[in-house]
């Protein structure tokens, strides 16, 4: 079992330490049309336990559950998979939302993505997306005793987005509304079982207009991929790599050779760079937030299919490459790109100790910028361990969702800085005398902002959460 945070805090002595963020956190949120809002500086108040077991959440809020692992797709196309990880909200038809849900099912995932003809790229992987078209109208849910609605006059259409792919963790929204599903894992043709090389990228739509594609977009390298974020000014997408041994992943940037073209010009190709800091070779490195790097220098990848060396591998020439460990979540914000190191350990070979780092990156200007570092004085509760998806909240802070030890939470952060709960697991996976609970995974809100939607990864389950939120 990995060394847990916690544990390190307590060997460090900073298990009694206040809650200490070390950086400007307005910065998360400088330049979303969120950053604008005052509310949700008290978070809602505390957690009232579910009498069902499943979800616990303040007073006033309910839940619905959309999906669960092991039902009948309503396609009548197989079950609804497992390993339900990140995902992403899109205004559809009607007022309706469509929800693009990843499953990170490796070759032992419990419950497959079903094969479908015309959608499945190796009909030997188990991982893929689902797609729900869901009607948002939060109506009246009832009391707390009425949490578990299967209603399907929630659910409209729940159906196979893709599949034959492989551990689908992450990925990010398309410029013109479409979901890029990444693969983290760098397997190739005949190893594991699998009939196809995985560590790609695919672009997985939901209306006729944009149909999924199972080609992967190859140009933008094979890796053990996270998430993505594009610069909509210049159709520049950058990408994470979540790599979990030694020589940790890389920062990439991919140009388009059709920026901003539209649905299906990602597949016209462009090149693959990966981030130089001079001078840096790992950024746990650095520690004190505020630390500035002018001159980013970003070095073309000599083979983006890895054909025979995985891409953080591969000689980069004089100065080599940056690396980081557990690069996880990116997204673009105002002017600037962030992306997350969920923590480094030097025990498995990063320089430094942290328990999270956010680093912005501004194009225009080459610098990047160390915004937020967590840990070791972070309080050992919150905002919890290993903080992993995230997503703007209605009140202007994020919604974290937790990937740890031990209870597992959807923590808010407000501007200010406070970390309140707004969800805890309460589905049991252990025993009685050994609980544990699975992990929360792609947290997003519906385009109006009026309901959350949230995956529970173990056992495999969405919900759509409603309450008085904070605008």
């Amino acid at each position: 079992m990995p060394t847990t945070r916690r544990e390190v805090l307590a060997r460090t002595g900073a298990a009694g330490a206040a809650v200490a963020f070390s950086g400007a956190l307005s910065e998360l949120f400088t330049g979303t049309a969120a950053a604008q809002a005052t509310g949700g500086s008290g978070g809602y108040g505390p957690l009232v336990p579910d009498p069902d077991g499943l979800l616990d959440l303040p007073k006033g809020f309910r839940y619905t559950v959309l999906s669960r692992e092991g039902d009948p797709l309503r396609s009548g196309e197989g079950k609804v998979p497992s390993n339900c990880d990140g995902m992403a909200a899109f205004a559809g038809r009607r007022g309706h939302t469509w929800l693009v849900r990843n499953h990170e099912n490796r070759m032992d995932g419990r419950v497959p993505v079903p094969t479908v003809e015309g959608l499945t790229y190796d009909p030997a992987a188990k991982g893929g997306c689902t797609v729900l078209e869901v009607d948002n109208d939060s109506g009246d849910y009832g009391d707390y005793g009425d949490y578990g609605d299967y209603g399907d006059y929630k659910v409209l259409t729940e159906r196979v987005g893709i599949a034959g792919t492989s551990t689908n963790c992450a990925g990010g929204p398309s410029l013109w509304g479409t979901w890029l599903t990444c693969e983290e894992t760098e397997f190739k043709a005949g190893e594991e079982g699998y009939t196809k090389d995985h560590g790609f990228i695919f672009e997985v739509g939901f209306d006729p207009r944009r149909p999924t594609s199972v080609e992967p977009l190859t140009a933008m390298g094979r890796f053990q991929h996270e998430a993505v974020a594009f610069d909509p000014g210049t159709g520049v997408v950058y990408e994470t790599e979540d790599a979990f041994d030694k020589p940790f992943g890389l920062f990439y940037r991919f140009l388009p050779k059709k920026p901003k073209g539209g649905y299906g010009s990602l597949h016209a190709g462009g090149t693959l760079e990966a981030m130089r800091v001079p001078g840096v070779p790992d950024l746990s490195a650095v520690t004190e937030t505020g630390t500035s790097f002018d001159g980013i220098e970003w070095v073309e990848v000599p083979d983006p299919l890895a054909k025979e060396t995985p891409v953080r591998l591969q000689d980069f020439g004089k100065g080599g490459i940056t690396h980081a460990q557990k690069l996880e979540g990116c997204y673009w914000g105002g002017s600037c790109v962030y992306f997350v190191s969920s923590y480094a350990r030097s025990e498995e070979g990063s320089q430094r100790d942290h328990f999270g780092q956010v680093w912005r990156y501004d194009p225009r200007r080459r610098r990047l910028t160390l915004v937020i570092i967590f840990g070791p004085d972070t309080d050992v509760q919150l905002p919890g361990e290993e903080p992993d998806n995230i997503c703007l909240a209605p009140s202007g802070g994020l919604m974290v969702c937790e990937d740890g030890e031990g209870a597992q939470h959807v923590f808010g952060l407000t501007r200010q800085g406070k970390v309140y709960p707004m969800a805890r697991g309460a589905q049991n996976i252990g025993t009685p005398e050994e609980p544990a609970w699975g992990e929360f995974a792609g947290v997003t809100f519906a385009p109006d902002g009026r309901t959350m939607y949230v995956n529970c990864y173990t056992p495999g389950t969405t919900f759509a959460v409603t309450g008085p939120w904070k605008h």
